[in-house]
């Protein structure tokens, strides 16, 4: 069996840890080499898996047979891993917000467009199962035409770069924004027209990006949607944050509660209570989508273009919060 050969640019995102497991698990891929200019986030992995480790990115991406890289670097640096990455033939699936700017992540899709290879953004939410079953009943015609979202992605606040705007573009109305941003993109097939927001930090103190933030869109199909960004939830919290969404139809309502397949756990080590997810792992799903859609020659089900889409509602917030107005797209 021909594999698919994959590397991986930066861990600085958590993400890239469990990426890696799902791309270990499947048959038809091999994990070639690992870069990231921090050797302490990526020695253990290295070791364990026994994988090449580069210092310089453009090293790995002179790896002729390496077919795909998987880029989980700081939020600034994905434009430029991924312009380089398809400049060196190399087909990327890039760690949301796709870019922190529109204008970028423009440059990423056309670059990846002009050297034939694919632009899949991370979105592993689209591979829950209460999301899946929510949109095949949406397709239906279940509960109508969709007037209305009301979504949640309440996180942890999770400090590091995603503190430091020069690497993370933005706080809680970014970072959180995308990934139920995404999800109403997919449900109602439509375009966000109009952004309103607000955002402010709340929770932490001396921050320099908001970690508190509510987005409120109109659709051009006439579909209204809003979305609580905040990372609200306490380091004591049992999990790190949530993806829920109330989607109001003609007909009926449907309630999405991603994360509902848990079990809790107490113990005295641990000093709080956890919630043990038992349900299947969106990442592994996601993964695996992207690989057989290379192997097999087929569009990725997730573009460039869908990660352009949540961003920039995303960056159209931030501009309404300055204006205090609402901003059209």
């Amino acid at each position: 069996m021909n594999k698919l050969k994959v590397g991986m640019i930066s861990f600085a995102h958590g993400h890239a840890h469990s990426y890696l497991h799902s791309l270990a698990a499947l048959p038809q891929v091999e994990v070639v080499a690992i870069a990231d200019e921090e050797k302490s986030r990526v020695e253990g992995v290295v070791t364990k898996h026994g994988i090449a480790y580069y210092e310089n990115y453009l090293d790995l991406l002179a790896i002729a047979d390496i077919d795909a890289v998987v880029i989980c670097s700081e939020n600034a640096f994905h434009a430029k891993h991924t312009i380089d990455s398809a400049r060196a033939k190399k087909h990327v699936i890039c760690e949301k917000p796709l870019g922190i700017s529109v204008s970028e992540m423009e440059q990423m899709i056309a670059v990846c467009e002009e050297n034939g290879v694919q632009l899949f953004t991370a979105f592993p939410c689209r591979y829950l199962a209460a999301v899946i079953s929510a949109k095949a009943a949406v397709d239906r015609g279940d509960i109508g035409d969709i007037l209305a979202i009301k979504g949640t992605n309440r996180g942890t606040m999770p400090g590091k770069w995603f503190v430091e705007p020069e690497l993370s573009g933005g706080g809680a109305l970014l970072d959180h924004t995308v990934h139920v941003m995404d999800l109403m993109n997919w449900f109602t097939g439509s375009k966000v027209t109009e952004v309103y927001a607000y955002a402010a930090t709340l929770f932490h103190e001396d921050l320099k990006v908001d970690d508190a933030g509510m987005i409120h869109v109109k659709f051009e199909n006439g579909t209204i949607g809003v979305l609580d960004t905040s990372w609200s939830r306490p380091k004591a919290f049992p999990t790190w944050g949530d993806v829920t969404m109330e989607i109001v139809g003609t007909k009926g309502t449907i309630s999405v509660d991603s994360f509902a397949q848990k079990n809790e756990m107490f113990s005295n080590a641990i000093g709080k209570g956890q919630y043990l997810g038992w349900g299947d792992s969106m990442d592994h799903y996601m993964v695996e989508a992207f690989v057989n859609a290379l192997l097999e020659g087929k569009p990725a089900p997730i573009s460039g273009l869908d990660g352009l889409r949540s961003a920039e509602v995303a960056l159209a917030g931030y501009q309404s919060v300055k204006t205090g107005q609402p901003v059209q797209i």
